[in-house]
């Protein structure tokens, strides 16, 4: 049986495993989840991330970060747009995540980029998800 929002299974994966402190979180991977990841790491948000290959579609191994309490650095995740209800955002209805203290990651013509950096393009396109 295949996922009906794969997106929202890799979010709800990450939130699951920060909160049970675990050091790795295994998804199946595709190419949106591995830009998301990329993202992730770039923010500061993962520690890493490596794509496993197998005789399948793969696998998406990331890799979590923690503060000096062991809290996750990952507060929040939350999905925007989902298949039964795609949100698109033009260039200047981008929204921005706690007053620019979170991102919100948008897919757009030019990929999967995250909000500061499609205003900066000045580019809109599908709001994916915010990360806090």
């Amino acid at each position: 049986m295949g996922l009906t929002d794969p997106l929202a299974d890799m979010l709800t994966r990450i939130r699951n495993a920060g909160g049970a402190r675990f050091d790795k979180v295994d998804i199946p991977a595709s190419q949106m989840k591995i830009s998301l990841a990329r993202i992730l790491k770039e923010e500061g948000y993962i520690k890493n991330y490596k794509i496993i290959k197998d005789k399948k579609q793969g696998v998406l191994r990331v890799y979590l970060k923690y503060d000096e309490i062991n809290k996750p650095l990952i507060n929040g995740l939350q999905r925007v747009s989902k298949p039964s209800r795609r949100v698109y955002a033009g260039k200047e209805e981008i929204p921005q995540v706690l007053g620019g203290l979170g991102i919100a990651v948008v897919s757009t013509s030019r990929g999967v980029m995250t909000d500061r950096e499609a205003r900066r393009l000045g580019i809109g396109g599908e709001v994916l998800c915010t990360i806090w």
